[in-house]
């Protein structure tokens, strides 16, 4: 099976991801996350110093999230053939195909960091939290795209 990718749509769900990143780990769990990763006891020198190196790690997650997006859109197309969500929508296969993806992937694999680097369940909760959030947008947008 060959499956067309909408570019411009990958396109818009790496930006949407920027976006998310800048409110999630902002405004909306920014100074929590900062504290759980051991930042809130830096000085304003040594943050304006991680700010100077963070343009690689914006790039990283820029490409990342063209590749994540890039990769839902088969998995989107593949799990439209299924002929058991026949009778779902385009959202629906969106939204479930996002779900399963961070189940099965992201959530098993990162949950490490609680285990093995001895992070507090919060900062898990934090993080993959912003990945279900953004495969969940991602899949609404490569789903609607149409």
């Amino acid at each position: 099976m060959v499956v067309d990718v909408n570019v411009l749509a990958v396109l818009a769900c790496a930006i949407a991801a920027m976006i998310l990143g800048v409110l999630w780990y902002g405004p909306l769990f920014g100074k929590t996350w900062a504290q759980l990763m051991g930042w809130g006891s830096m000085t304003a020198e040594m943050l304006k110093e991680k700010q100077k190196g963070a343009t690689p790690g914006y790039i990283a997650s820029f490409v990342g999230a063209l590749v994540m997006a890039y990769i839902l859109s088969h998995s989107i197309a593949f799990a439209a053939s299924y002929p058991a969500l026949a009778s779902y929508s385009h959202l629906q296969v969106g939204l479930t195909t996002g779900f399963f993806m961070w189940l099965g992937f992201v959530a098993p694999v990162t949950v490490g960091t609680v285990f093995w680097d001895g992070r507090p369940w919060r900062l898990w909760f934090i993080n993959a939290g912003y990945y279900l959030v953004q495969l969940l947008v991602m899949g609404t947008i490569l789903a609607l795209w149409v």
